[in-house]
């Protein structure tokens, strides 16, 4: 009766928090107490990380603790996917010491784990583990690292084979890209090291809250799903300007053709004015005025300045597109569910998906 009463109390005061993102991060729920369908309370296959603040808890991938189940000692848990139980969560409730349900798979996660990826950004190919590996090559992974999660404790990866040749120690936290390290595409092992002390090779801080929610899980089955439409945006048109030179013609001045036509007029009617006599006279007057008038306009066009040609710059404005695209809309269906996102580069025909059309990198 007194070890009873004993597991009753300890189950009492067990108490366990849930987050809907790694890094105990989004929305959470914390219980103290059996619970046998998450749908109830809206987080039904929604975990992805876990403080247990007490006690030990039974974790299960099917509602009323049925198909696999984890347990969960007290601790911070960043990310389930080291157990296989990412967003697969459906009930959970606490366990005294020795309950073991005599399953295989029924093995508490206490360890300290690793996630190693393929690509910067934590995309592409994925390997975890929570043991020392001396040897990537032989887990395929040898010298293809470019991205790290640490999710529990302090790990030394290292240039060679048995932790040999260049190491750097990472401690728990995101890291974006080896690069800066030196180490990307070229991590050949990796053990954890025991104890939190100062490390002379220790790496760069961690980057403080990582965006990582389309890279591929270890070990999660994507699809294709297939890209029904495509659109690039691209920012407002911009407007450039430039300068060039341009040839201008400037007429010249006519006043001395205008002056020596009048002066011609007038010296040809008095000459025609005194030839002739009566009638004749008129017409005399008046054809020599013609006469001058014509006479004249080409003794003035001797004093015509003529026109000038120079250049000058001149400025000259078009709009013109802002360049690239700044994204892509993109609209993709999967099982007769219509999905968009926004991409940084343009997609292919199909797009890598998880089973709930999540897109995955």
């Amino acid at each position: 009766m007194g070890l009873f009463a004993l597991i009753l109390a300890t189950q009492a005061m067990a108490q366990v928090t849930f987050y809907e993102k790694e890094n105990f991060r989004g929305r959470r729920f914390t219980t103290d107490d059996d619970v046998d369908n998450f749908k109830q309370h809206g987080f039904n296959n929604r975990v992805s990380s876990v403080i247990v603040n007490s006690g030990r808890w039974m974790a299960c991938e099917d509602v009323r603790f049925e198909g696999r189940c984890v347990i969960l000692s007290e601790g911070r848990y960043a990310s389930l996917r080291q157990a296989g139980l990412g967003s697969r969560i459906s009930s959970v409730r606490p366990v005294d010491g020795n309950e073991h349900r005599g399953r295989n798979d029924n093995t508490a996660v206490e360890n300290a784990s690793v996630t190693f990826y393929e690509g910067e950004g934590f995309r592409g190919r994925a390997f975890a583990t929570d043991k020392d590996v001396r040897n990537f090559k032989r887990h395929g992974f040898n010298d293809s690292a470019s991205s790290v999660i640490v999710e529990r404790g302090h790990w030394e990866v290292c240039e060679d084979v048995r932790f040999q040749g260049r190491c750097v120690v990472l401690r728990q936290g995101s890291y974006d890209s080896l690069r800066r390290m030196g180490l990307e595409n070229r991590v050949s092992s990796g053990r954890l090291l025991h104890g939190d002390g100062h490390h002379d090779n220790a790496g760069p801080e961690p980057i403080a809250a990582p965006n990582y929610e389309y890279r591929r899980r270890p070990e999660e089955r994507v699809y294709e799903a297939t890209v029904t439409s495509v659109r690039a945006v691209v920012g407002p048109p911009e407007q450039h300007c430039w300068v060039e030179q341009q040839q201008v013609v400037e007429p010249g001045r006519r006043s001395g053709r205008v002056g020596g036509t009048i002066i011609g007029a007038v010296i040809g009617g008095i000459l025609g004015h005194q030839v002739g006599g009566g009638t004749g006279k008129k017409i005399a007057t008046a054809g020599g005025a013609v006469a001058g008038a014509v006479v004249g306009s080409q003794v003035g066009g001797r004093y015509d300045t003529g026109s000038t040609t120079h250049e000058r710059d001149v400025q000259r404005c078009e709009n013109v597109p802002s360049g690239p695209p700044k994204y892509w809309d993109v609209t993709y269906n999967f099982r007769d569910v219509e999905h968009r996102i926004q991409m940084t580069a343009a997609p292919g025909r199909t797009i890598s998906v998880n089973h709930r059309g999540e897109p995955r990198q």
